[in-house]
């Protein structure tokens, strides 16, 4: 594994190495750059025309150093309109800086942030480039035991330092984004791991790790469960010999009298879709189907390391749909926790079945304010909606519109989708209470219903990141195939509206 190592200074040149520097719409260089261009009696300025370079957002030119600068390497970065850009922008551009210095072999640079219209940086914006450039320079190489060139040279990880006015005030806000990266880092980790590493114990285990942090973790056994009533969760993994889990994990920062938040996350480490088994070409993605445990994991690590003032659980469902001789059948009944009976119709409608004895279970223990689940639940969603949006459903205008906002400022956009009574009564069933599909049409919001069936009429979101939690799209801070989608969303909500 690779990793960026962040620092900041005060906004000077460095000497020697590798220096990176911001450029505005017309190519306009900041006063740092200014005095570079002095010094070295206009040779950049004069490089930057002949290249009729315009200084585009996040556009490059990448220029040997000035002759007597004792630079190696100038890289000037296009910001455009610095006054239109919104905040992702500003992690967007730490990615692409990052992006562009792992391409160029480089083990070390100083990033020389300013604005070329003599506006401040603000402490927030330098360390959101910090954030983005953390974020590109992931890679999960842990199982090549041959690397090629550019491979080897990214597990050397990067030295970023930012000289940007303020230093100390970037620092302090980069701190809370550094929590944040490393929360993310270990939802990537946690999809990208192959399923015959990351069984439900597995998983169980390494959530546990997250008791160094101060969270309180408590896992639920077969056994346990079983005691519980949960036979909608259970009848998911009957066909694995590796038994499911349930683990619970608990942040109490906040005031003991206030009612915690609840997130949820469907945690099928690996889904063969079971009886109604999927096609084989592209099956082995299917060990991504849990990153929605994956990014409450994440979530309860970046909320537990930048000591977040808000009471919070993260419980996830673990388990294995497998196809055996003891494994679930279309045409079952089970009984759920809530008391509701269900119908099997397809065993590879597996994920609300989890989700709707975590939820309930959720719900009756902990009493929450709200409730938010993440699955990775249809294919319906990815055809809605493709891989830019994830669906939101809602029994909540004020939720969604938090979840909204979040997106909006961190890049892990939503899409909000219908609930009504039409969809509802697509998944009654004529042989128990409902049943576990309503079909081909409107798949997405029928699966949505189902685990609406099981709030108790908690407040409660769900997120289909069927689109966006695995085999992501390629952005400027995330290059890998899981992006840890959900993890700076969430925490941006809990940040915004819940913490005292």
């Amino acid at each position: 594994m690779s990793a960026a190592t962040i620092a900041f200074q005060k906004p000077v040149l460095p000497e020697t190495g590798i220096v990176v520097l911001l450029a505005g719409d017309g190519a306009a260089l900041g006063p740092v750059a200014g005095e570079l261009d002095t010094a070295t009696g206009g040779t950049l300025a004069r490089a930057i025309a002949a290249a009729a370079y315009k200084g585009k957002q996040f556009a490059m030119l990448d220029l040997i150093a000035p002759a007597g600068s004792g630079l190696d390497r100038v890289l000037v970065v296009g910001l455009g309109k610095p006054a239109e850009m919104k905040e992702y922008d500003w992690t967007r551009l730490g990615g692409a800086i990052a992006g562009k210095l792992g391409e160029i072999k480089a083990e070390a640079a100083t990033l020389v942030v300013e604005r070329p219209d003599g506006v401040a940086i603000e402490a927030a914006q330098a360390a959101d480039i910090a954030l983005g450039a953390s974020l590109r320079h992931y890679r999960f190489d842990r199982y090549k035991t041959k690397k090629k060139d550019d491979e080897a040279n990214g597990s050397k990880g990067l030295k970023l330092s930012l000289a940007v006015e303020g230093h100390a005030a970037a620092k302090k806000a980069w701190a809370g984004r550094q929590a944040v990266a490393d929360g993310v880092t270990i939802a990537r980790d946690l999809v990208i791991e192959p399923p015959n590493v990351l069984s439900p114990e597995e998983f169980a285990r390494r959530a546990k790790e997250l008791q160094k942090l101060g969270v309180e973790v408590e896992i639920l056994t077969e056994k346990e469960m079983k005691k519980l009533g949960m036979g909608a969760f259970l009848g998911v993994g009957q066909g694995s010999s590796r038994p499911p889990r349930l683990v619970v994990m608990r942040w109490s920062g906040g005031k003991e009298k206030d009612q915690p938040i609840a997130f949820i996350g469907k945690g099928v480490v690996f889904d063969t879709g079971g009886i109604s088994i999927k096609p084989a070409a592209g099956m082995e993605d299917m060990k991504g189907d849990m990153a929605g445990a994956a990014c409450v994991t994440g979530l309860m690590h970046a909320l537990a390391a930048r000591k977040a003032k808000a009471n919070v659980i993260g419980a996830i469902g673990l388990v294995e749909n497998m196809p055996d001789g003891n494994a679930q059948r279309p045409g079952d009944i089970v009984t759920s926790m809530s008391g509701q009976t269900i119908e099997i119709i397809n065993t590879d409608a597996e994920g609300r079945l989890v989700l709707a004895d975590v939820v309930w279970y959720v719900q009756d223990r902990f009493k929450p304010r709200f409730m938010l689940d993440l699955a990775t639940l249809t294919g319906a969603i990815l055809v809605a909606l493709g891989k830019t949006h994830a669906g939101l459903f809602s029994t909540s205008d004020e939720l969604a519109a938090q979840v909204s906002a979040a997106g909006e400022a961190t890049g892990e956009r939503v899409w909000r989708m219908p609930l009504g009574p039409d969809y509802d009564k697509m998944i009654d069933s004529t042989f128990a209470d409902m049943k576990n599909t309503g079909g081909r049409y409107g798949g997405s919001i029928t699966a949505a219903q189902f685990i609406k069936r099981f709030t108790n009429d908690v407040p409660w979101v769900h997120l289909d990141i069927a689109g966006t939690g695995m085999e992501a799209s390629a952005s400027e801070i995330n290059k890998a195939w899981s992006s840890g989608w959900g993890v700076r969303l969430l925490d941006r909500m809990v940040k915004d509206n819940y913490e005292g």
